[in-house]
């Protein structure tokens, strides 16, 4: 496994990040297809095993269920100080007043939920997961400020948003002496790579870790175009990512089956090489609910593309609204 610096902090990540998303009692939230515990746990010893010390998940993945899934399990396949634990706040936790969103009583009520659910003092990372338009961003950045000089969280970071709001949360921060955001999760494969207009270079430019979700595209980039799975069935959320650029998307799956075939490796390795190759790019966060899915991830990590596999990948792509802020 390789290692890097999470931004422009000493903290030391593994290359790839095992995103917990796929862990969490079925039906629980919004996700049907999530595995239960015991079919979990193989699979994050499994990541364990081969070095990846850097998991993410949030606080409303199947409702609670997978911090506690995650924090039982790097519990009894590791210690606290070999693993760095990212969550994540913004998601709607209880219905009513004050359920979701980023205001002060929010973050501080959801950081105290997350580490009684995770059986920690504290979170490596602490992440929020959307922007809030109706919270002021002093208040939220405050109070994720309050939240680290406590001592329950180590670093803050940011998710899916347009590069303005960063950079402005950026500068508020630095403005007011507060802690300042270290990575950012965004969305980016090669099925949308819009952040390579604006919030890749920024990043860049700030020294901000990239650690993109959906690296695979929900699976689109690792199988034939029409295979049906029981996740991309059920997942209304990936039916608003993808459903509306089905066409051009085609192309781009039928271009990483080339190369995939040229090279006789699966089509992940060669979706997640990609991505790996990428400079702006820290650690993907890639799912799995099977062991070859975290073979393929670790394997692509020694897959070296050439500048003209990357042109022949990249080739089909059109431009695409965005999507995954909301």
């Amino acid at each position: 496994m390789d290692y890097v610096k999470l931004g422009h902090t000493g903290l030391d990540v593994s290359r790839l990040c095992l995103g917990c998303m796929t862990f969490g009692v079925p039906g629980r939230g919004f996700h049907e297809w999530t595995l239960d515990e015991e079919q979990s746990r193989p699979l994050i010893r499994q990541a364990v095993e081969a070095g990846i010390n850097f998991f993410d998940t949030a606080n409303v993945y199947s409702d609670g269920t997978s911090e506690e899934i995650v924090g039982r399990a790097l519990k009894d396949f590791t210690r606290r100080d070999e693993v760095v634990i990212a969550t994540k706040v913004h998601g709607r936790m209880h219905p009513g007043p004050n359920g979701a969103g980023l205001s002060r009583k929010a973050i501080l009520q959801e950081i105290d939920n997350s580490l009684r659910r995770l059986g920690t003092d504290y979170v490596d990372l602490y992440q929020i997961h959307r922007f809030d338009p109706d919270v002021p961003i002093e208040e939220t950045l405050e109070a994720l400020h309050d939240v680290v000089r406590a001592g329950k969280a180590r670093y803050i970071g940011a998710s899916s948003m347009y590069a303005w709001q960063f950079a402005t949360m950026l500068h508020l921060a630095e403005a007011n002496g507060w802690t300042r955001f270290v990575s950012m999760q965004n969305h980016v494969n090669l099925l949308h790579r819009e952040e390579e207009r604006e919030m890749l270079p920024l990043c860049e430019a700030e020294g901000i870790a990239v650690i993109p979700w959906s690296p695979l595209a929900r699976g689109r980039l690792t199988r034939p175009w029409q295979t049906a799975t029981k996740r991309s069935e059920t997942d209304a959320f990936g039916h608003t990512l993808y459903d509306h650029t089905e066409a051009a998307d085609r192309k781009v799956v039928e271009a990483v089956a080339a190369v995939a075939e040229a090279r006789k490796v699966p089509r992940a390795q060669v979706a997640l090489a990609w991505l790996l190759a990428k400079p702006a790019i820290t650690a993907p966060i890639v799912g799995a609910s099977k062991p070859g899915h975290l073979e393929d991830a670790v394997a692509a990590l020694s897959l070296n593309l050439s500048d003209d596999e990357i042109a022949q990948l990249e080739a089909p792509y059109v431009p695409h609204a965005i999507v995954g802020f909301s």
